[in-house]
């Protein structure tokens, strides 16, 4: 099982969330991170989601970013 994050940076998340699907029925574990001004888009259940800076600091992103599998920027 492969851990993934995508950092949404800006308003259409609709390709993130396509690949966010696949990756959730192929049995990955999934992260959204949105970064400063990105509009947080309805997840599935079992996607984790957190916003930059208000939830997640900018050094827990970093680590975030080690930690995964895949880091994958819209």
């Amino acid at each position: 099982m492969a851990k993934a994050l995508h950092l949404l940076k800006g308003d259409d998340a609709s390709l993130a969330m396509a690949t966010v699907a696949r990756q959730l029925a192929a049995g990955d574990t999934v992260t959204v991170v949105a970064l400063h001004g990105a509009a947080v888009p309805s997840v599935p259940v079992g996607v984790t989601v957190r916003r930059v800076p208000e939830e997640l600091t900018y050094e827990g992103l970093l680590e975030a970013m080690f930690e995964n599998d895949t880091v994958i920027a819209w």
